[in-house]
């Protein structure tokens, strides 16, 4: 090849060569790009996927932390006999409500703060127990006793009169009128009588028309029941059945968030304000319901004035009608309640102060002469309906726990709740004392001994058969959030 031809070929070799500078970088820039873009997806992936499984984790950890404190509290309120038994008491109370310590009871089975609660209150060191203390989580749990509180599903299977004049007595405050003159959810006009009358219809199984109206206004025969729900749009009927749960309550005609407000859960972040149940006992349990329950109770089985025999709820006496007479009885109760035993010994003691206008006990020696001028400006004593001493208990026997798993995380706290509803009606009851008897011939019945008053004072309790009844109580409902 002659001179002019290679110099030629070298200068287009030189020019390919400057056209391709630079290809690898953008190659290499591609590549990086791509790499980026994966890995930074998958970042995000495993990042996701890491939170979930953690969020998974911190969630099962924290709801078998609150299954763990409904267990707890179970056995807290079965311990109460024997509790009660070891505690001098000036009166032979028939039960104590433990479960207002539960925050204090729990608290070696909680985390640090809780052992330290606990031992502070006893003078011990926790730490030196052994399965104590709870690690990466605690547990707050409240136990409200469920038979302090009016119970609708007194009216299934058949209406109950004394559930209607309790209802009544509930809403039947002057203060309350206001709420009854105006539209309901419904866009109706719901009168206390209609309301109450819609809250037993719902759960009785006849289909006659309730009225709640009692006393001289209770009307011997009542209409068919209608079909409201129907007439304005729902898709349900009456359900002539007991209520399964408290949210069932958002059904009935005329309750909407006002009502429930002021009839059913005055706090919502308080489960012991709340004042009607679907869960419980028939009776109140005087020692523990709220000033707002009792002042119901007292209302629903007053007659009038000393004397009286004419029955009507919404008759009368000034502690049912003056609401400023109602908020110094609500405040004297209040004050009542900060003692730390119970007012009442027995189921009739509540009507007798209504009769008698006098506390009973050593509570009443101590604080009648500030109870007795109150009483009388609020018309007591009065008469008493027929029955009133059956409207009353003073123990319980039926409870929600209402516990919560915590588990704190580096960016969030995880929470779990559970709401149980424990009945222990029918059980044997966990019970203290010195084994004072013998076995029988399977070595399983034994003789109980303990303190006077005591629930297993003096009683045979079979281990087995006590096992067997489960003495921690049925869960009649349990709903987890």
């Amino acid at each position: 090849m002659n001179e002019p031809n290679r110099e030629k070929e070298l200068r287009k070799l030189r020019r390919r060569k400057r056209e391709r500078r630079g290809v690898a970088l953008l190659m290499v820039l591609g590549a990086i790009t791509v790499l980026t873009v994966f890995l930074t997806e998958l970042q995000q992936e495993t990042s996701a996927e890491l939170a979930a499984a953690l969020a998974d984790r911190d969630a099962l950890k924290a709801e078998y932390l609150a299954k763990s404190a409904v267990n707890l509290s179970r056995l807290l309120i079965a311990s109460e006999p024997t509790i009660r038994t070891s505690v001098p008491l000036p009166l032979p109370f028939k039960q104590l409500p433990v479960w207002e310590f539960t925050d204090i009871a729990l608290g070696p089975f909680n985390d640090e703060t809780g052992m330290a609660t606990f031992g502070g209150m006893l003078g011990v060191d926790t730490t030196q127990g052994k399965g104590l203390g709870l690690t990466g989580g605690s547990f707050t749990v409240k136990i409200v006793d469920e038979d302090s509180k009016i119970n609708v599903n007194r009216a299934a299977p058949i209406p109950d009169v004394d559930l209607e004049r309790l209802l009544v007595s509930h809403m039947q405050g002057p203060q309350y009128a206001p709420l009854f003159d105006s539209m309901d959810p419904d866009g109706q006009i719901s009168t206390m009588q209609t309301i109450c009358g819609a809250l037993t219809d719902w759960a009785d199984q006849d289909e006659n028309l309730s009225t709640c109206y009692v006393g001289s206004q209770a009307q011997g025969a009542t209409g068919a029941e209608d079909n409201y729900y129907q007439t304005i749009g729902l898709e349900y009927r009456r359900k002539n059945a007991a209520y399964d749960s408290l949210d069932e309550l958002r059904l009935i005609r005329g309750v909407g968030d006002d009502f429930w407000a002021t009839f059913v859960e005055p706090n919502p972040d308080d489960p012991k304000s709340r004042t009607l149940t679907v869960w419980g006992q028939k009776a109140v349990n005087v020692n523990t319901a709220n000033p707002q329950t009792l002042l119901a109770a007292a209302c629903s089985v007053c007659s009038g004035g000393a004397g009286a025999t004419q029955s009507n709820a919404t008759q009368g006496i000034p502690l049912c009608t003056d609401p400023a007479i109602q908020t110094q009885f609500l405040g004297l109760l209040g004050i009542l309640k900060t003692f730390p035993i119970p007012i009442f010994s027995k189921p009739a003691d509540f009507p007798n102060l209504l009769k008698t206008g006098t506390v009973p006990g050593p509570l009443g020696a101590m604080l009648g002469p500030m109870l007795t001028p109150l009483l009388t400006s609020a018309g007591l004593p009065c008469g008493l309906n027929a029955g009133a001493n059956k409207q009353f208990t003073v123990t319980s026997k039926v409870f929600s726990i209402y516990a919560e798993g915590v588990v704190p995380g580096r960016k969030r706290t995880t929470r779990v709740r559970v709401h149980a509803v424990v009945d222990t009606r029918g059980v044997n009851p966990l019970t203290g004392g010195t084994q004072t008897g013998s076995t029988n011939g399977q070595g399983q019945q034994l003789t109980q001994g303990g303190g006077s008053g005591g629930a297993g004072s003096g009683t045979t309790v079979d281990p087995l058969q006590a096992i067997a009844t489960n003495p921690l109580g049925k869960i009649v409902y349990y709903r987890i959030e």
